[in-house]
């Protein structure tokens, strides 16, 4: 493929913004690789212990976490790794940046489908899906398009949560509250490195955020379902 080819330039878009070498595109690639193989075994170690003590839909939520999760590393893998002049990747794209809203609404769920006895809790869930999937569409419609909105969008919903601040307090047990604020504390410096694109190994660093960030939260999954049920 000709590089100079203007007529390939305006079929694939953003082309020529990201320059990643060889040693980054390894080491993001060891990041997901390190994140998936410590989410499939900590997730299914996680779901295994809580289908002794979990409601069924605290644990389907559960599930939903893992799963996501998954999707969300997987789906980063393949676009990251993917040749940057293929139109495929910006196909990727579009599906990339949305499983962030989809990982964000998923990692409320299982949290919040423990304060039954709150009635804003299920208004919580509904409203944090309903913004997920208003940024999900957002970026498969209008790709490229108010990227900079979305960040904040993505700090917006995911420090949502400060709403039900005292019956999360009330419900949860300490350590749990703990690993979820740091999880989220640990999400939101990374979206500096997300932002850093002069950085070497700036997508490596935010991704490694992100698996921190993940590891907390279901770490937290793991203290509230199974360890404070003991």
């Amino acid at each position: 493929m000709d590089p100079n080819d203007t007529s390939t330039e305006l079929k694939i878009p953003f082309r020529g913004r990201w320059r990643y070498s060889r040693a980054e595109l390894i080491a993001d690639g060891i990041v997901h690789a390190v994140g998936i193989v410590l989410a499939i075994a900590a997730g299914s170690a996680m779901l295994a212990l809580a289908a002794f003590h979990a409601a069924p839909g605290e644990y389907v939520a559960a599930v939903f976490y893992v799963v996501s999760l998954l999707t969300v590393l997987s789906v980063s893998l393949a676009y990251n790794l993917w040749p940057l002049t293929s139109p495929a990747k910006w196909v990727l794209r579009r599906f990339d940046h949305s499983a962030i809203y989809l990982l964000i609404a998923a990692t409320y769920t299982p949290f919040l489908a423990q304060l039954h006895r709150t009635p804003l809790a299920g208004w919580m869930i509904v409203t944090v899906w309903t913004a997920a999937l208003l940024g999900i569409a957002v970026k498969v419609l209008l790709p490229g398009r108010f990227d900079r909105l979305a960040v904040v969008f993505y700090l917006a919903i995911g420090w949502s949560g400060l709403a039900l601040a005292g019956p999360l307090v009330a419900t949860l047990p300490s350590a749990t509250l703990a690993l979820i604020v740091a999880g989220g504390v640990v999400y939101s410096l990374g979206v500096v490195f997300f932002a850093w694109h002069a950085l070497r190994y700036h997508a490596a660093l935010w991704h490694g955020f992100v698996v921190l960030g993940a590891g907390l939260h279901l770490a937290a999954l793991f203290d509230t379902l199974v360890f404070a049920r003991l």
